[in-house]
């Protein structure tokens, strides 16, 4: 098929580069001609686990980026929308939302044939029906059902997993305004072999993507609260309380050969120092306040928000046990990306974390693998210093604070241990055995 996909950012671009590679004729479009071209030179805007590789293959093939969209609405099939969804605390922000559906809508009003529009874009329920096909119609003139038919297609992407995540997805969302809006869709996704299709309507489709994210969200905010209350109480950690609780056969099956499986959710019961990126805080507070709107307080929901803001505290709080003051204490951030696999810093924990050691005049020291030039712009350079690996990050040290899990830090105790004075190494995210440091500490351990 022949797609359109308008924005380039994280959802746009993975979508676009893996449908190409699918097989699909793929033209994302973006206002930002700059980075339209950067995209055709084949170098991708975000950091993303494989996309450079299929950038590379397919640009210029069956892939292509462009800043025309009334000539990329005409050569395709189908449109996407997969523009940001920003949160101001009280609503998601549909200015590029209803600014995409009003171009779209003129896009179409010349278009010969029948046209689908697909929402990508995480908005809560009532926003493809209620915002996005009143303004296709209206810019267009014709109508929905008739003319053009209007879906929505939740994407399922872990940043830093995202183009395996889609490449081998292990659901997929269809939701439609008609059978004919669904089965155009569902012919787009015909390349993916064995994948459990799932077809409703388009709200339905919404909630779907906004319940699947914040379950995950409460499974990490409730091993949090459980990983605080271990530590109260003494002599219990909460590593040890976890993988009890994972051996439940409901949560890691037994197989008739005695083999158990793991599944993957099970990472998302464990403690640590609190979720991050663009997803979850986002997806979470607008169902909240979406909730509200309906006259439905979403008071579970607002507690997994509580107990994640007030998460990085905890590692200051472990923090302050060993230094009174932390002036002039020496202290290297290991990790400031919200996640490995991403140079996305945004709702990260590493920002409370280390603007309160920047405004306590510690001398922090910052290592992140791919992070460090969106940290640049977050907290600068003159209160903080950066290293470009890991040995010297942590050469000089009093503390080592861990925030991210980057596999690269498996080789800390190797090169901690045998110091002395050993510095003192606190885990916030539980990554490593705490018998392989001479002073540990971490979440959910007393």
């Amino acid at each position: 098929m022949n797609i359109s996909i308008i924005g380039t950012g994280y959802v746009g671009l993975v979508s676009g580069v893996c449908l190409a590679e699918k097989g699909h004729h793929v033209t994302c479009v973006d206002i930002d001609k700059d980075k339209v071209d950067k995209i055709n030179k084949a170098e991708s805007p975000i950091h993303e686990k494989g996309l450079n590789e299929l950038l590379n293959r397919n640009i210029h093939k069956k892939f292509s980026a462009s800043t025309d969209l009334q000539k990329a609405v005409d050569e395709s099939d189908l449109s996407i929308i997969a523009v940001g969804t920003p949160f101001d605390g009280d609503l998601i922000d549909l200015a590029y939302i209803r600014q995409v559906s009003k171009d779209l809508g003129r896009a179409l009003k010349s278009k010969d044939g029948y046209h689908v529009v697909v929402v990508k874009s995480t908005v809560v329920p009532g926003t493809t029906d209620e915002v996005v096909r009143p303004l296709l119609e209206k810019e267009s003139g014709k109508k929905a059902g008739k003319h053009f038919g209007v879906g929505m297609n939740p994407e399922f992407l872990r940043e830093g997993e995202a183009v395996s995540d889609f490449m081998a997805p292990d659901r997929i969302v269809i939701g439609g305004i008609d059978d004919r809006t669904r089965d155009v869709m569902n012919r787009v996704y015909s390349v993916f072999d064995g994948v459990d299709i799932v077809k409703t309507n388009n709200k339905t489709a919404e909630m779907i993507k906004y319940t699947a994210n914040s379950l995950l969200a409460t499974l990490i905010s409730f091993s949090n609260e459980i990983g605080n209350l271990c530590a109260a109480i003494g002599d219990v950690d909460v590593v040890e309380v976890m993988q009890g609780v994972h051996k439940d056969k409901r949560f890691s099956p037994i197989q008739p050969d005695g083999e158990r499986i793991a599944p993957g959710f099970l990472s998302y019961l464990a403690a640590g120092c609190g979720f991050g990126g663009s997803c979850f805080p986002k997806d979470v507070k607008a169902l909240i306040a979406h909730g509200k709107s309906t006259g439905n307080a979403m008071n579970l929901l607002d507690a997994v928000i509580q107990t994640n803001e007030k998460q990085p505290e905890r590692v200051l709080s472990i923090l302050e046990k060993h230094f009174e003051v932390l002036e002039g204490v020496r202290v290297a951030v290991l990790g400031l990306a919200f996640k490995p696999g991403t140079d996305d810093m945004r709702e990260s924990p590493a920002i409370p974390v280390v603007n309160h050691l920047m405004d306590s005049g510690a001398e922090v020291k910052a290592y992140d693998p791919v992070a460090q030039k969106e940290a640049e712009k977050l907290f600068g350079n003159e209160r903080i210093t950066y290293f470009g690996n890991l040995a010297e990050t942590i050469k000089d040290t009093d503390v080592i604070i861990l925030l991210t899990s980057w596999q690269e830090f498996d080789a800390l105790p190797a090169m901690i241990n045998g110091r002395e004075p050993a510095p003192l190494f606190l885990d916030g995210r539980r990554m490593l055995a705490k018998e392989q440091f001479q002073r540990y500490e971490g979440i959910g351990l007393s």
